[in-house]
């Protein structure tokens, strides 16, 4: 920008904003001064001045910054220096709780906060055992190395789910309630607060926004909950945090990553006979003890549960027994009959949760079980593809928003397990592709075995190994979607290999001279 049009702005900056002369005098000789010089500084009369401009009016300290930032100067910078040093918004976001006066003790404060909740919210008492627990979980941040997210779901609308989350965020530390909130605004927000963050109407937030889901998802584990992000005019590389608890609210199941993160919390619509205390007119005394009581109990007990190792629920998963770790932690400190009840409510919840599979496993079963069908051990990928597609009951056939699932779109899902088409080459020629079942052995071990599998890829066979007497089938027989369908015919080609020069007196029942694929 020029110096006389630099000059002009400047000078109907001053007028058009009519500051008090010797604020606008000081402000626009220090403008003049960083034109001449961008290298100088603010005097600290001046960033007083710009200090009271930016309290008293907002909008007016905008477009002194932009004057500013044309002349070069580092307005990152210059909004740091003209940050009130007290900021009072914070307090009364936040408001200081003092701690209960005596002693608390752990299981009557549980009991007392799994009471207040039930008064107000229909759900079932696993639910609601977890919620008190995952409360006070919110108080004992500083010493805890996991945070799992808190996801209160429901069917259909009208379930209590905003109940249970008003309820939850009146007892947690530092609460702060969003209907929606940036990818940007999360961590910069957490950086700032460290709040606990609710979150409303979350499957309409989280639809199609990648970026919040993996900003939300970067906070189960204190050691990784940290994004970089380039700010200030100068892009510099900056470190925040989102390490912070969090609850999701909203209608149905969320992305897997994130359920496979979270403390499930399921309501239901009450029924006739069923009545519950109206959270709105409740009175706040209550709430204001048992905060003040959970205040008192984790300064006593804080640093015990972040050092606890506790016995794991039975039967949980791994990344189900690392969500559930701090809250067990808190029940065996608390004492009584809270660990008891935290195990049973971990096996309630997510025993529920293992009987729906990803999916990915879905897909895995639905491959297994065409294999079985067609008694085959190879499959032409558009021959697969349509026994998937046919099939009304699975996904498949609406995958694509009502249109079947394609072919690339099917190898891209088979691909995340290690597992690819191959081409064999035609009697006449052509050249086909397709999928062998021998490829499928590993997927099927890991991921269908545990469910008792379909089909048996490679029958037992003796061994002369010390270590091992017998190899192991991939799967566990079971009458599944297949029913008792006869076992899959013997293969003996190589994949990759045609059938071009198998006497026809030797061929395979079934198989035909066009191709080593069955179509």
């Amino acid at each position: 920008m020029h110096a006389d049009t630099y000059s002009a702005s400047i000078d109907d900056l001053a007028e058009r904003e009519a500051l008090a002369n010797p604020v606008a005098d000081r402000i626009e000789l220090a403008l003049r001064k960083l034109e001449s010089d961008p290298g100088a500084i603010f005097e600290s009369d001046v960033l007083a001045d710009l200090i009271e401009v930016r309290q008293a009016d907002p909008a007016r300290y905008q477009r002194v910054r932009a004057a500013a930032k044309a002349a070069k100067a580092n307005v990152g910078e210059l909004d740091k220096l003209t940050t009130p040093q007290d900021d009072a918004g914070t307090v009364e976001l936040f408001p200081e709780v003092e701690p209960w006066p005596l002693p608390v003790d752990g299981a009557r404060m549980l009991a007392d906060v799994y009471k207040i909740i039930a008064q107000h919210v229909i759900a079932d008492q696993p639910t609601i055992c977890a919620a008190a627990l995952w409360v006070v979980h919110t108080y004992c941040m500083d010493a805890l190395t996991v945070s799992p997210l808190a996801h209160i779901s429901a069917p259909e609308m009208r379930c209590g789910k905003t109940v249970l989350l008003t309820a939850m965020m009146r007892l947690c530390h530092r609460p702060l309630s969003v209907a929606s909130i940036s990818p940007a605004a999360i961590f910069r927000t957490v950086e700032k607060w460290a709040p606990t963050l609710g979150i409303d109407e979350v499957d309409a937030f989280l639809k199609d926004n990648e970026e919040a889901r993996g900003l939300i998802n970067s906070g189960l584990y204190r050691e990784t909950a940290v994004v970089i992000r380039c700010t200030g005019d100068d892009n510099t590389p900056t470190q925040f945090s989102t390490w912070a608890p969090k609850i999701l609210c909203g209608i149905g199941k969320l992305a897997g990553t994130i359920e496979d993160r979270s403390i499930p919390l399921r309501m239901r619509r009450k029924v006739a006979g069923e009545t519950a205390a109206n959270i709105r007119r409740s009175d706040p005394q209550p709430w204001a003890d048992l905060r003040s009581q959970l205040t008192r109990w984790t300064d006593d007990h804080r640093q015990a549960v972040g050092r606890a190792h506790p016995v794991p629920a039975a039967g949980l998963g791994d990344r189900a027994q690392d969500c559930w770790e701090p809250l067990l932690a808190i029940a065996d400190e608390a004492g009584g009959e809270w660990p008891r009840r935290a195990r049973a409510a971990a096996l309630a919840l997510h025993g529920v949760e293992e009987e729906t599979p990803s999916i990915g496993v879905e897909l895995l079963r639905d491959v297994e079980a065409a294999f079985k069908e067609r008694q085959t051990t190879r499959l032409a990928s558009r021959t697969l593809l349509d026994i998937l597609t046919g099939d009304d009951e699975a996904p498949w056939a609406t995958w694509n928003r009502g249109k079947p699932l394609s072919v690339r779109q099917l190898a891209a899902r088979l691909s995340e397990f290690g597992i690819a088409p191959k081409t064999t080459r035609l009697p006449n020629g052509d050249r086909l592709k397709g999928y062998a079942l021998a490829d499928f052995a590993d997927a099927f071990t890991r991921y269908l075995s545990a469910e008792g599998g379909i089909l048996s890829v490679t029958a037992g066979q003796q061994h002369n190994s010390a270590v091992c007497e017998a190899s192991a089938t991939v799967t566990h027989a079971d009458p599944s979607r297949i029913g008792k369908a006869p076992e899959p015919a013997s293969d003996k080609a190589c994949h990759g290999v045609t059938l071009k020069n198998t006497p026809p007196e030797k061929k395979e029942e079934g198989s035909t001279e066009r191709e080593a694929f069955d179509l």
